[in-house]
């Protein structure tokens, strides 16, 4: 198994661990709104690219910001991270809330992106009938079968029986963050989003798992209908933790 290095960096005030593996050609990876099950899919990532998988201010590692209260403080934050990188132009890839990050950013900062890459995101308003589950009111035992199609994805990362503080003491962190920034789970999408997503004219790949129970599978119409370059690609047996339950997903990524 690859081993990512680890270095940290202050962003506008904000400690930011960053994970790094690989050479090669920058790829970046924003990962959604908790990081209980790591990064083990993206390992494979780094026989080609090298890899950089920064946490989001207020998420595992990194430092909190109460300031830090909407999508866009974090698009600004990365404008800065990815600045201090040296991270000129590169590919991105973003999953869940890092999707609505990831395509923020590259509606504004579309120069920077070469190829991107949208894992069941959210962030667009969707159909009646396809919501978006607010998973910040979904009592945690019931989690590991929202997020995964084989809910063993999600339970192998938790400890066995008493979780210890400093465990407890992040995922509390990490929903408190995620519960600001999306208004309670609330806000997740941009009612203007739509009207500039035109400017995502680089290529693009949806991935979506056909067993989402988070972000249902048929949004990824909607997504590919408003981006003007999308190739999708849905993959069986997999749910919102696609890239961790799918391994023909993170091989997608790599070859795309």
């Amino acid at each position: 198994m690859t081993e990512f290095t680890r270095r940290k960096l202050k962003i506008n005030g904000i400690d930011t661990v960053v994970l790094e593996a690989g050479s090669g050609s920058p790829l970046v990876f924003l990962h959604g709104a908790g990081t209980v099950t790591g990064f083990d899919f993206a390992a494979s990532w780094s026989r080609k690219f090298h890899v950089v998988i920064p946490y989001h201010p207020g998420f595992g590692p990194s430092a909190e910001d109460p300031a830090v209260d909407e999508i866009h403080d974090f698009v600004l934050h990365y404008l800065e991270l990815f600045d201090a990188l040296e991270l000129r132009q590169f590919r991105l890839v973003g999953q869940s809330m890092g999707g609505y990050i990831a395509a923020k950013f590259a509606v504004e900062h579309g120069t920077r992106i070469e190829k991107l890459v949208l894992v069941c995101p959210i962030g667009l308003p969707v159909p009646p009938g396809q919501p978006t589950v607010n998973f910040l009111e979904v009592p945690p035992e019931q989690l590991p079968a929202l997020l995964a199609h084989n809910p063993q994805t999600v339970i192998k990362h938790l400890p066995a029986g008493t979780p210890p503080p400093e465990f407890i003491a992040e995922r509390v962190k990490e929903a408190k963050t995620a519960g600001r920034v999306l208004g309670g789970g609330r806000r997740t999408f941009d009612d203007k989003l739509p009207r500039y997503l035109h400017r995502l004219t680089m290529p693009t790949l949806l991935i979506w798992g056909n067993q989402d129970r988070l972000t249902p599978t048929a949004q990824h119409k909607t997504w590919a209908k408003a981006l003007p370059n999308a190739t999708v690609r849905l993959f069986d047996n997999a749910g919102h933790l696609v890239l961790d339950e799918a391994q023909g997903a993170a091989e997608a990524v790599a070859s795309f």
